[in-house]
């Protein structure tokens, strides 16, 4: 249960284009299904309902929001891990104003961990096909307790998830705060992507300039100039440095002497 999250350094992420060859984005946002921390609290909102909503919709909109600034990122990511331990409290509060009928498991005893052993079979069973970004089949995986007649058991159930999804949380405050200081914000990697990109500019060779021919009616030199109307508008060629008083053209691609007039 306790799955690392999937959290490359923001370096690694970013790149000119995939493997399909369009442009990536600078900063991936999204993928949060794919967060076990989003999973779990997933889990935790369907065994209670909208005393628990705050919990993934923050950590999915903290994913989308990564794209543009970390800040708001951290932000709701921190808002969900509040929301998170401001549930556990109530549970916690629950079980201990009803100790003469329920008592709070230890993370030790055999009930926590059987709760507990169900997210680890991803990783220890590998005949465990069970799809943990399907919400559905994740809350079968724990319905047995879920829906326990024992509100006490239900409660204790989802206390282990909620302590689960925290550290998962943690360590993904941790991690992007990690890469805000190794990698700045989204304003920062802007203007250091294009700064990359105008330098990448600067260093391809220039185009080498022909030299100038002599003007085939007067002598001067030529220069090279662009038809503005008529059938060749758009295309260049010589004209005479003399222009007006001098009207001598010559095609860019011929040096052979011919001269003409516009």
């Amino acid at each position: 249960m306790l799955e690392q999250q999937s959290n490359q350094p923001l370096a690694a992420r970013s790149g000119r284009s995939g493997g399909s060859g369009r442009p990536r984005r600078l900063r991936p946002s999204g993928g949060y299904r794919r967060l076990r921390s989003y999973q779990v609290a997933t889990l935790i909102y369907d065994g209670t309902v909208q005393a628990a909503r705050s919990g993934g919709k923050n950590i999915a909109e903290g994913s989308r929001a990564a794209a543009t600034t970390s800040q708001t990122e951290l932000r709701l990511v921190n808002v969900a891990r509040a929301s998170l331990e401001e549930l556990f409290l109530d549970y916690e509060d629950y079980l201990r104003q009803h100790r003469h009928r329920h008592r709070q498991w230890d993370k030790n005893d055999p009930e926590a961990l059987a709760v507990r052993t169900v997210g680890k079979q991803q990783e220890t069973d590998q005949t465990d096909r069970t799809d943990w970004s399907d919400p559905v089949a994740h809350y079968k995986a724990c319905a047995r307790w879920l829906e326990h007649a024992d509100p006490g058991v239900v409660a204790n159930t989802l206390i282990c998830p909620i302590h689960q999804t925290n550290y998962l949380l943690d360590q993904q405050i941790r991690d992007r705060e990690r890469d805000f200081v190794q990698d700045g914000g989204y304003s920062e990697q802007l203007a250091a992507a294009r700064i990359a990109e105008r330098q990448r500019q600067q260093q391809r060779p220039a185009a080498p300039t022909p030299a100038a021919p002599a003007c085939p009616r007067c002598g001067k030199p030529m220069t090279l100039r662009t038809a503005r109307k008529g059938e060749r508008a758009g295309s260049q060629f010589w004209g005479c440095s003399g222009f007006p008083e001098c009207k001598g053209t010559r095609a860019l691609e011929a040096c052979d002497g011919s001269g003409g007039s516009d």
